[in-house]
């Protein structure tokens, strides 16, 4: 288990006794969790290979409940159940998320990070619409993506320690517990992303990783989100009904 989970959880488990989940919708694309104080969060849906009729074989209803029993699964060993948790977090986080500045185009990302002619970037999670971007920035881009058979390990991870400038580092990697294996490869002069609808938007959680800038997103027309769920949506269904919101880091 990561320390980040913990981290996470440390931070939330206050907070979470004192609400109630309201609604855990979890979607074949995403996960979203409503709690009793008005949040809403998401969370990726990942599970891998499914075999059979059950990704969760236990009987327990968290809609009604105390929000802290839910936020426990943040340091279960299920990936379904920490997507659950870390949408919850992301719900709880939700006041604070809304007061964040917006950058619905990316261009303040790619401006903050310096991406330009020559930049060597790398991307662990394949992202579409900012695979465009590089390219239009004439940026070099090595890509790591498991589902989509993108780029080798041992080579992408030998980049991060001796090329890359940049790295853009999908927030799902907290649900499959490698966001601090990947970071460990990291040289001294990388600036790093974190990035997706996953991504808790908290600069406390990463005070002891060498992450730059957190970009999130933060669901704003509620009814729409949870259909779009339900219906099995991805993400950029869901950005219509949301904003993109970024958090700078302050890092030495």
């Amino acid at each position: 288990m990561m320390i980040l989970n913990n981290t996470l959880y440390n931070l939330f488990i206050e907070n979470a006794a004192k609400v109630n989940v309201e609604i855990l919708s979890l979607g074949l694309g995403y996960t979203a969790v409503t709690t009793s104080d008005g949040g809403i969060g998401l969370a990726y849906t990942y599970f891998e290979d499914k075999r059979s009729c059950m990704l969760l074989n236990k009987l327990i209803d968290y809609e009604g409940k105390p929000a802290a029993d839910l936020l426990e699964n943040i340091k279960s060993d299920n990936m379904i159940e920490r997507s659950m948790a870390l949408a919850l977090i992301n719900a709880l986080n939700y006041e604070k998320a809304l007061e964040l500045p917006i950058d619905e185009n990316n261009e303040i990302m790619f401006e903050k990070l310096k991406i330009g002619k020559g930049t060597k970037a790398a991307m662990v999670g394949f992202f579409g619409p900012l695979v465009d971007i590089f390219k239009q920035r004439n940026a070099s881009l090595e890509i790591l993506d498991r589902s989509r058979n993108l780029g080798q390990e041992d080579e992408f991870y030998k980049k991060l320690k001796d090329w890359a400038d940049v790295l853009f580092l999908t927030s799902t990697s907290i649900l499959n517990n490698t966001t601090e294996k990947i970071l460990g490869y990291v040289h001294e002069n990388v600036k790093t992303v974190m990035l997706g609808p996953s991504t808790p938007m908290i600069g406390e959680a990463f005070t002891y990783l060498p992450v730059h800038m957190l970009a999130g997103t933060v669901p704003i027309e509620k009814d729409k989100i949870l259909k779009a769920i339900r219906h099995g949506m991805g993400t950029p269904v869901l950005h219509k009904f949301s904003r993109k919101a970024y958090l700078t880091l302050k890092k030495g």
